[in-house]
């Protein structure tokens, strides 16, 4: 009988060729140039049935992320449960974003609502070691998580300091006195009965942190009601959105005074998220 090995398993296998080359690696503990140059090892059972059974999680639809319990982000490998949304390379517009409006600023104040895994807070906070971040969060799990992932990520010793999870829904468990530079948020903005939810990695993500139940405006609405209250003169707030939904966002931000309202597209030419500029 012909031994398994990587190479067998790989050709044998019914997802994509990249998917089952990520869920071997992990199984395995090697990296990409070991697929190539161990390809024809004999596997033994314990490693053959553990990557077995992830590919029949997979192919039942379970993300990647969650297999293998992590997804890089902004150049940073972020821990990932079931517990968060999956960080996806659109929401680094947003990052992007938030750094060009804090760049030139001595010890920027920013807040990112609705963190999840942490994936923006600790991104801002890793491309600026000198900004006093502070991450919201109403699930407990969520805010453990993203307290693990900045512990794992930043410097102990940042000049910032360590980041500022908080327990809360939206502005709630904030000090009223506090006021930010940039505001961030990538909120539940899928409206219910939207197809999407239903299909692909969405369906193993969090509804709470996908859909509001309602039309997909309920967190945005509050979170631009509350942000003039908390941001200092001048300062930013940036949320991204639905692929329909950058009109309707820039027509809140308008009605609420922000001054210089835009969107942004992302790589796909997709208006992916909108903010603007509190008044000095």
């Amino acid at each position: 009988m012909n031994p398994v090995t990587a190479d067998t398993l790989l050709r044998a296998s019914p997802l994509p060729a990249l998917e089952a080359r990520v869920l071997l690696m992990h199984v395995l503990g090697w990296r990409r140039t070991e697929l190539i140059t161990r390809g024809d090892e004999a596997l033994d059972a314990a490693q053959i049935d553990a990557y077995r059974a992830l590919e029949a999680r997979r192919v039942e639809g379970v993300p990647v992320a969650q297999l293998v319990g992590a997804r890089e982000f902004y150049g940073l490998d972020f821990e990932v449960t079931s517990d968060v949304l999956i960080p996806r390379p659109e929401t680094e517009l947003l990052v992007e974003t938030a750094l060009a409006a804090i760049e030139g600023q001595t010890a920027p104040r920013v807040l990112d609502l609705g963190t999840g895994s942490g994936a923006i807070a600790v991104a801002i906070a890793s491309a600026r070691p000198d900004a006093r971040v502070w991450a919201v969060d109403r699930s407990a799990a969520a805010l453990a998580l993203a307290e693990r992932n900045a512990t794992r990520l930043l410097h102990a010793k940042r000049p910032g300091g360590a980041l500022a999870f908080l327990s809360g829904s939206w502005y709630d468990a904030l000090d009223p006195s506090l006021r930010f530079e940039a505001i961030v948020s990538n909120p539940p903005y899928i409206a219910s009965g939207d197809p999407h939810l239903e299909q692909g990695d969405l369906r193993f993500e969090p509804r709470g942190a996908l859909t509001d139940e309602a039309d997909g405006l309920t967190a945005l609405r509050a979170i631009v009601a509350g942000a003039l209250a908390h941001l200092a003169p001048g300062g930013v707030l940036w949320m991204e959105h639905g692929y329909d939904q950058a009109a309707a966002v820039r027509t809140l931000l308008a009605a609420q005074g922000f001054s210089d309202v835009h969107s942004q597209q992302d790589l796909a030419g997709i208006e992916r998220i909108s903010g603007g500029r509190s008044p000095r």
